[in-house]
């Protein structure tokens, strides 16, 4: 197992991805009976690495020819292939109840197969632009599919995906910087004190509402994972993709990525997305008050992430900030607004 933690530079050690050339896509692809006619353009993805596609001919009845599929090989180490089938199997119950999900083809008779030690899956490619957020009706569009979502996901749990709380995305994410010697002397004291004040209040917003129910997520349902076809063409409206986060959590976590700028303006996207979300579902207004804290562990969550992954070349060549005492400086500033705006009256819908 690959041991994320150990701070290295990107001399020190060759990524695995280096191995993961243009052939050994392709060369993937025809082992589950698709063949790549030499068109492969790279997506954009740090976690794992996605390429588009296009197949010349079909091996079998697999996919018809001048098809375009996406093939997404899986960050070795990350997600054991309980986990990877898990979320796969999320997506199929989703399509099956009609919600618009891109999930994976069985291809061999698996949507998860390996070769020269990757895993991968294959979707259909699906064309679409970032939903116009400040759209109060295409909010309230992905709002009534995000309570179809939740009501599948509440069907039964994960068994094998982790939950997001204050462990898995706060302490876990401290322990991991700290161990890794990710935060510069100068910094280090005053980032332990910033995360250990946020954490104490982030527990106390917790304990002072209802324990939230625990269902199964999107988890990273930010603008970028929705895909947005206008009226009037075929296939109108949102479609989900990405499920490599989804975990066990409360449903608010799939709503408050979505909302930006302002209070007011956030109190106006969040009326929207509600209002779409209870025509399918009820939502319980009692986790608005969640929305701070969880934005808290997301940022601690991002900086044990960007610190996991910085022996992957990409990580330096896209964050050349990350580690240094600025960088520090400005997580403890925003951990501290945090810390207020935990303190502060939750956003109402």
């Amino acid at each position: 197992m690959t041991d994320y933690n150990k701070a290295v530079t990107p001399s020190e050690a060759i990524h695995v991805y280096e191995h993961l050339t243009p052939d050994v896509v392709l060369d993937a692809l025809a082992s589950v009976g698709l063949l790549g006619d030499g068109r492969l353009m790279a997506l954009s993805s740090y976690e794992n690495r996605v390429y588009q596609v296009h197949l010349e001919s079909p091996v079998g009845s697999a996919a018809l020819a001048g098809d375009v599929v996406v093939v997404k090989f899986y960050r070795p180490d990350r997600w054991s292939d309980a986990q990877i089938l898990e979320e796969h199997d999320f997506a199929a119950e989703l399509m099956a109840a009609e919600i618009p999900m891109v999930g994976p083809l069985v291809l061999n008779g698996t949507t998860l197969n390996h070769f020269n030690g990757f895993s991968f899956s294959v979707s259909p490619s699906r064309g679409g632009r970032r939903p116009e957020l400040e759209n109060l009706d295409v909010l309230e569009w992905i709002g009534r599919f995000l309570a179809r979502i939740h009501t599948v996901g509440s069907a039964r749990p994960f068994v094998h995906r982790p939950a997001l709380n204050l462990q898995t995305f706060g302490y876990d994410s401290r322990d991991s910087l700290l161990a890794g010697g990710y935060l510069p002397l100068d910094m280090e004291s005053r980032w332990r004190q910033a995360f250990d004040e946020a954490m104490n209040v982030a527990q106390g917003v917790l304990d002072s509402v209802p324990p939230a129910r625990q269902l199964r997520l999107h988890g990273d349902c930010h603008p970028g994972n929705i895909l947005w076809t206008p009226e009037g063409l075929p296939l109108a409206g949102p479609h989900f993709v990405d499920l490599d986060d989804a975990r066990s959590g409360p449903a608010v976590q799939d709503l408050w990525m979505l909302l930006s700028g302002e209070r007011s303006q956030q109190l106006r996207q969040l009326g929207a997305l509600v209002d779409g979300y209870d025509e399918f579902g009820e939502f319980d207004r009692r986790e608005l008050a969640l929305i701070e804290p969880l934005r808290t562990l997301r940022l601690v969550h991002y900086s044990a992430w960007l610190a996991q992954r910085w022996h992957d070349p990409i990580f330096p060549i896209n964050f050349p900030w990350f580690g240094s005492s600025d960088y520090w400086k400005g997580q403890v500033d925003m951990l501290i607004e945090q810390t207020e705006a935990m303190q502060a009256a939750p956003l109402v819908a």
